[in-house]
């Protein structure tokens, strides 16, 4: 689990994304059982543990797949700011409309990215 996500398909992934004209951040994702919204005082907690981006999934499966020695690309879509951060209410709403704005982004990317990754796995020993 030192290289939970593959340097290689992150780079593919970066490339993918410059070419359609937008940047992919990179951080350091805390997983939670959920469904909920974290509290001002867990996010605090999260930010001293390191954490950049929070959130209820990737992390189980991740941690499966590469167990079975798959590896492994997470891309995640962040859909609100961590409570405490921000000056709005946290709502499932606020969540599911900024998914739809992304939507199509986050499509084409994964379009794109999909038969690169084929490529790239075509041509491993």
């Amino acid at each position: 689990m030192t290289e939970a996500y593959s340097k290689p398909l992150r780079a593919l992934a970066q490339q993918t994304a410059a070419e359609q004209g937008f940047t992919l951040d990179e951080g350091v994702y805390l997983a939670t059982p959920g469904p909920s919204f974290e509290t001002p005082a867990e996010i605090r907690a999260f930010r001293a543990l390191g954490a950049t981006l929070v959130g209820m999934s990737t992390v189980p499966e991740t941690i499966v797949a590469r167990h079975m020695g798959i590896d492994v690309l997470g891309i995640s879509c962040v859909t609100n700011l961590a409570a405490g951060l921000g000056a709005t209410h946290l709502s499932h709403e606020e969540v599911s409309e900024t998914g739809k704005q992304v939507e199509r982004r986050l499509a084409g990317l994964l379009e794109s990215l999909a038969p690169k990754i084929a490529a790239a796995l075509e041509t491993e020993p």
